[in-house]
């Protein structure tokens, strides 16, 4: 368990803590680069690490993402007019790039200076993989940007949504991150429910490994008297979580085989965008509309799941809409949906949306959760110490990919899959 000064560290994000400093020293996803699909478009309102800002494509393609709010009266640069390269307010005119420096300011006298002495706060805005991903920390600090596999996949072969939780990033992220649940909360078969008597089966051996970009760990289960099954994941700093799903527990033949996870991005202490992607594990096998459907469906994320913006239409306010009579007949939970069965779980731990950690009593097969948090702790020490975190140099990460297989009995699965776990495209 955590003490109450260690969990208020490694939850509160906003501006000036050590969590939100921490999130600000890389790049993050802003917004998917489809909620901007046209160059002087609709602005769309974003908050992000507790900041309210709005953006917006401009004239020549390139997505600004500045201050919700006019440097002038603080008027609501939402309502503003994106047009020739710039947001202008509709309060008084002034104009700004996306670079937020001021380019227009037609309320003073045409020789005034003042417009070079006003800017709209603005943070830097990079787009891969079908993400708008934006870097707010201090300019010395920002790293170059990402480079997992999934920005350099082709966009034929990728698939990328956006689902808001309803709670704080840490415990979204520890439930990615947990491995034993899946074969418990996410069963949708439970028969007579012997599976829960089969210790070897239901639980994953974890072995766990650090490295320079977060960590590598492997959950392994016994699948019958021959075969081990290996489900190979990858942290990478700060909050990008990818697993395989190739021939494991829920694989079906008419499947392309992927990559596939997601990336937090801390709206505030509260509450959480979750970046869901997936892309073929093949550079043969594109991601066809129709995949990308079936996906979403099981995830809980396709039509009927979320509404307009990500928001789930299964929710709190609903009970995720648990239906008592499933739960009797075939599925564990009675909720629908994989991401909904998460959501349901983690967006009531606790007495709200920060869990009280103080309370927990972790168990053997919670060393990745325990391993997870330690790192945090070590990173935010690390930057409190002026170095730089783990996991901002893009050479550290940018050959992984994650890993699901079955292998023999026995073998050494750092040895059967070392290739299966180097990227390719």
């Amino acid at each position: 368990m955590l003490t109450k000064e260690e969990n208020e560290r490694l939850t509160r994000v906003g501006p000036g803590t050590p969590m939100g400093e921490f999130f600000r020293r890389y790049w993050i996803p802003a917004i998917l680069s489809s909620d901007v699909p046209e160059a002087d478009g609709a602005p769309i309102r974003v908050r992000l690490l507790g900041e309210d800002l709005v953006a917006f494509r401009a004239t020549d393609g390139h997505v600004g993402l500045v201050s919700a709010y006019c440097p002038h009266r603080r008027a609501p640069m939402f309502f503003g007019r994106n047009e020739e390269c710039g947001l202008r307010c509709v309060y008084h005119g002034w104009k700004f790039d996306t670079s937020g420096n001021c380019v227009d300011m037609p309320s003073e006298p045409p020789d005034s200076l003042f417009k070079t002495k006003v800017k709209i706060e603005a943070y830097p805005t990079w787009e891969g993989g079908g993400i708008v991903w934006t870097c707010m920390g201090s300019p010395e600090h920002v790293p170059p940007p990402p480079d997992h596999e999934l920005v350099r996949t082709p966009e034929t072969h990728r698939f990328v949504s956006k689902t808001f939780e309803d709670c704080n990033f840490l415990q979204a992220a520890e439930g990615g991150i947990d491995p034993t649940h899946a074969t418990i909360l996410h069963n949708m078969d439970i028969g007579d429910r012997t599976f829960l008597k089969n210790f070897h089966s239901l639980t994953a051996r974890l072995d766990i490994e650090e490295t320079d970009y977060g960590f590598r760990y492997a959950g392994i289960r016994k699948w019958d008297e021959d075969q081990q099954w290996v489900r190979g994941y990858h942290y990478i700093m700060p909050s990008y979580h990818m697993r395989g799903v190739v021939e494991g527990f829920w694989a079906r033949e008419d499947w392309c085989p992927s990559i596939n996870g997601h990336i937090w991005a801390p709206i505030d202490d509260t509450q959480t965008w979750v970046f869901n992607f997936m892309y073929s594990h093949d550079p043969a096998r594109p991601v066809t509309p129709d995949i990308a459907d079936q996906s979403e469906a099981r995830g809980g994320r396709g039509r009927g799941y979320i509404g307009p913006n990500g928001m789930p239409l299964r929710n709190r306010s609903n009970d995720y809409m648990i239906d008592r009579a499933l739960q009797k007949q075939s599925s564990f939970t009675g909720i629908k949906g994989i991401n909904t069965q998460d959501f349901a779980i983690q967006e009531a731990m606790g007495s709200g949306p920060i869990n009280d950690r103080t309370k927990e009593h972790l168990g053997s097969t919670d060393r990745a959760i325990i391993f997870f948090r330690k790192m945090l702790v070590e990173e935010l020490n690390r930057i409190d110490a002026g170095q730089d975190p783990r996991g901002t140099d893009p050479a550290t990460y940018r050959n992984v990919r994650a890993v699901d297989r079955r292998i023999p009995i026995g073998a050494a699965w750092r040895e059967a899959l070392k290739d299966d776990f180097v990227a390719r495209f």
